[in-house]
This record gives structure tokens, sequence and C-alpha cells, in this order.
């Protein structure tokens, strides 16, 4: 299998992170990559450069006004006397509909959905050429891969078309979705990671040509707390095409393959001749956010019943934090769903 990464992506190297309160290290760590590499390459999968697509498949999904606030928005901060040396939101408007300030700190909290999406120098930087790689991998597909794996770093399926959020700053799989889409494919999404993928379902949430369907830990008490309901089918001509199956924190290896199976015949009645996978390494038993229990071998039978789809299928990684098995879990994965 091919595999696309681009160096440019260590550049990002947050610092600030705050859950319940407290402050801690950014589990989203330039060191996940070493361990990534380290796992598609143990399956296999040799490595190509990213080639870079320019501006307009990013702004297919975000706004120019969120591509250039992404792009200035860290050299502006260090203009504020006394300001921080990452980009942290500390005020939020109430609705997308308000005034669009001209402040540096009034346009991070337009764009920042949360404070675990800090900016810094190489941020743009990464995320834009994790973006370029998702491109590329998507390219292999229509130049007749059957499939592709995307080492994506800074991870993207928490970002809305205008908004960053939990490490997300760039939608990886919605711009891949979206440019197969306009190459005349039927594309639809499956999310695997532990959280669920709230920006990507806001992205097509009214769409019907892009099927998007999430398997994650019930947000009720999971981050990210306000999507990710059993209720939430898309809205307007997207009414059906959103599924989402939110499963109780520590759910296993049975259970989650219950729920991909009733993922899987949704992709079938969609009639999706192409899939991209958000392939989030989180819902291991032994990832420091702990939301679910997936075995190192339960991330081979997923790997598996995916394959079984036999789709030409894009693999964009998520989520997956630093932990003695992260490289297994990908190399798990990769082996089960080439069938080795």
């Amino acid at each position: 299998m091919k595999a696309v990464f681009d160096a440019r992506q260590r550049k990002h190297d947050p610092k600030h992170f705050m859950a319940s309160g407290a402050l801690s290290q950014n589990p989203e760590q330039p060191a996940r990559i070493d361990a990534l590499m380290a796992g598609a390459k143990a399956a296999g999968a040799s490595f190509v450069a990213a080639e870079d697509h320019g501006r307009g498949p990013l702004a297919a999904i975000h706004s120019p006004e969120y591509l250039a606030f992404l792009e200035t928005i860290h050299e502006r901060w260090k203009r504020i006397p006394g300001a921080s040396e990452e980009v942290i939101p500390n005020v939020h408007p109430d609705r997308r509909t308000v005034g669009y300030p001209r402040s540096a700190v009034g346009q991070a909290g337009y764009h920042q959905v949360d404070t675990a999406c800090p900016i810094a120098a190489g941020t743009w930087e990464s995320a834009y050429w994790a973006a370029q790689a998702t491109l590329t991998g998507a390219d292999l597909i229509l130049d007749g891969e059957k499939a592709a794996y995307v080492l994506a770093r800074p991870p993207g399926h928490h970002a809305f078309a205008d908004l960053a959020g939990g490490f997300c700053f760039l939608n990886n799989v919605a711009i891949a979705a979206e440019h197969l889409r306009r190459a005349g494919r039927r594309p639809a999404i499956l999310d695997v990671d532990v959280h669920h993928g709230n920006g990507t379902q806001g992205i097509f949430y009214d769409r019907d040509d892009v099927l998007t369907v999430s398997i994650h830990a019930d947000p009720e008490r999971f981050y990210p707390f306000f999507w990710g309901h059993a209720q939430e089918r898309g809205e307007g001509r997207g009414r059906g095409y959103n599924l989402n199956l939110p499963l109780p924190r520590g759910t296993g290896d049975a259970a989650h393959r219950e729920a991909l199976g009733l993922a899987l015949a949704r992709i079938r009645a969609f009639g999706a001749d192409v899939l991209v996978v958000a392939l989030g390494l989180d819902a291991s038993e032994n990832d420091p956010l702990q939301g679910l229990s997936i075995t190192t071998a339960g991330f081979g039978g997923i790997g598996a019943a995916i394959a079984g789809l036999a789709l030409p299928t894009l693999l964009v990684q998520e989520g997956g934090y630093l932990s003695d098995d992260l490289g297994a879990n990908l190399t798990s994965f990769l082996r089960g769903f080439v069938g080795t």
C-alpha cells in the first residue's frame, strides 16, 4: 500500500492543553509521526511525497476568511503586548451570525471553538501540508490504487468550515471527499476515531452527495459533547445522510464490531463508489484519552471488515496518541485491511 507524508507536518508543536480545568502537555505531539510511520512501514506501506494542489481544494471546504485567519493569525498575535506564545481564545460569540471583528483576539474567539487548538509559528504550514498529503492520497485513488494511507498530522475531523477545534485546523477527510466528488465519484466518509467527527458532520450536514458515518464514544460525557448524538441525521437535503453510532465508554471489540456492521450497511445503501476513512486509533484500550477499549487485534478486525466493502479506500490518520501500542495498532489495522 502506498502512503503519503510531508516532513513539514512536523512543524506544528503545540504546548497548551487544558482538560477539566487542568493544564497538561498537549497529546498531539510531533512524536506521534514516528510511531505511526513505523507502524505503517511494518505493515508494508511505502511512503511517497505529497504534491501541492494549491488552495482551491481547501477553499472548496473552508471559507477564504478562515484560511486567511489560519495563515496570518500567529504573526498578528505576536504584535499584541504581553500575548502568549500560542494563539488561544478567551472569548467566543454566542452564534455565527454576529459581526466579524478586526481584532486578533476577537477573530481567535470566532474561529477557535476551544482551547485544544493552539496556533503557533508552524501550525499553518503543518496543517496545509497535511491537507496536501491527503489530496495526494485521493489522487492515488483516482489514478487506480485500491487503497492508500495518509499520515495526516495535525488531524482534521473536528474542523468545521470556519472553525478550528480539538487539535484540528483543516478538515482533511472533508477536503478529500469533496476532491473525489468533483472528480465524479460518490464518496462516503466513515469515522472510527474515539471522538465524534463533529466538523465533518457540520460541513456535510445539509448535503446529500456525501454520506457521513461516525462510530465514537457517547458525547453525553465525552468530547465533543454537543455533537454526535444518535438523533442527528442531517437536515434539509441532507436528512438521512448522516449516521451517528455513539457507544458507551469502555466499549470493547465485540460491541464495536456490531456498530461497524451497521455503519457498513449504511454505506452500501448509499451506493458509495469510494470510501474515505477517518482513521482514529484513539479508541485503543491503552490510549491516554481512555474513551473506548479496542484491542490491537481488534483494530485488525476493523480493518478487515472495512475492506469487505471492496471499495477504493483512502485511509486518513486522525487521532491516536502516544502509547506503547500506537504503532502496533496501525500495523494491525493495515494488515487486517490488506489481508496479511
